[in-house]
């Protein structure tokens, strides 16, 4: 890609985000009923390709269950309030009326309560008990020593999550978490992430993950890129990414789940992001939107209670519809919010694609063209 000079000595590559970009209709197109939207994650088949992101605004244990009935992932945050607190509702509560300067130091204060061990098993089994796939999701600093709590309550998929994982970690204190070995030796399916480039998805890829989260400080609730200055539009990264993922298919035979984390806030987005080469979509905000959300009308991610350097804000959301809606519909709404289901189906229909990973060929071009 061609690079733009910035200034004498610096250069840089142009990057495109989800918004920079429209999906071009082929020759052909399709009846809807027709087109196969379902996604594999190792061994679990989803109807859905959509995971719900593992923020306590959104994913509980009754939501969990909710949205795996409804054809898609959910990921419990196992180093969040539902594994400090036998009850966390009522700090749900206090932090959706939070506002000011003092939000964050109370947030703060709040996630310093011990990650109890009793806590982690018993979330998993009661997600379990339904039949639910349990995915539940931890940093990599917590990794291992969590890993044997995991593995005797049956989870069933591990994320490991961070604003930037890598395969290659450097530090003088101590051993770091070393991704390939850990996922070798834990006996379960492993997704990492996030990334946003060629080169990190690739080496995360090498580790034996199934599936990469691809996007950093994608996200409407977290501050990430003005606190740290860091990122990568997610068009762009999530089209390294899938370029990482030829390279190793063809260089192993192992086909690894692209998954875009951040940046999907309605249907045409999650559209957007496959046919730049995602296999999936990891969503918050727009899941926090559901009646059912634990969050009360308010989203924050994992990076709000960070106790050196938070990255995120309680952010206000509108709770207009049900998650049945949300993620399978019928749409009231005119603003891609709702049946997310329906648009990915309808539009993999109308551009005369059958399903998610033959919609990866899709044309996409610049711009979005005039609005009346």
């Amino acid at each position: 890609m061609t690079q733009v000079e910035i200034g004498i000595g610096k250069s840089a590559r142009r990057g495109f985000g989800l918004d920079e970009i429209s999906i071009v209709p082929s020759r052909r197109t399709r009846d809807p009923e027709e087109v196969n939207i379902s996604w594999r994650l190792d061994a679990f088949d989803r109807a859905l390709p959509l995971m719900a992101a593992p923020a306590d605004s959104v994913v509980s244990p009754t939501t969990a269950v909710a949205i795996d009935q409804l054809g898609a992932m959910a990921t419990l945050n196992l180093e969040g309030l539902w594994t400090r607190y036998e009850d966390p509702m009522p700090l749900l509560r206090e932090i959706a009326g939070l506002e000011g300067p003092g939000a964050t130091a109370r947030i703060q204060e709040i996630y310093r309560a011990p990650i109890q061990p009793e806590l982690v098993v018993q979330r998993i089994a009661d997600i379990a008990a339904t039949g639910a796939v349990t995915c539940g999701a931890v940093t990599p600093q917590h990794a291992a020593e969590l890993s044997p709590t995991l593995l005797d309550a049956g989870l069933n998929v591990l994320v490991i999550m961070g604003t930037v994982v890598s395969a290659e970690h450097v530090t003088k204190d101590g051993e770091p978490l070393n991704l390939k070995s850990f996922i070798r030796e834990i006996d379960i399916p492993v997704v990492v992430g996030g990334c946003a480039s060629f080169q990190a998805a690739l080496h995360l890829m090498r580790t034996g993950a199934v599936g990469v989260l691809v996007g950093v400080g994608a996200g409407r609730s977290t501050k990430t890129r003005s606190v740290l200055g860091i990122g990568a539009p997610q068009a762009t990264a999530i089209a390294d990414a899938a370029g990482a993922r030829s390279q190793h298919l063809e260089e192993t035979g192992v086909y690894v789940q692209v998954i875009s984390q951040g940046n999907c806030a309605t249907g045409g987005d999650i559209a957007k992001a496959i046919a730049c080469g995602a296999d999936a979509a990891m969503m918050g905000a727009p899941l926090a939107r559901a009646f059912e959300a634990p969050g009360a009308g308010v989203h924050f991610g994992p990076d709000a209670s960070h106790q050196q350097i938070p990255r995120g804000l309680p952010i206000r959301v509108d709770q207009h519809a049900s998650l049945e809606e949300i993620l399978l519909g019928p749409s009231r709404f005119a603003d891609g919010s709702t049946n997310f289901a329906g648009t990915i189906r309808n539009t993999l229909a109308l551009c005369g694609y059958a399903s998610v990973r033959e919609f990866h060929k899709a044309e996409i071009v610049l711009g979005q063209g005039v609005h009346a």
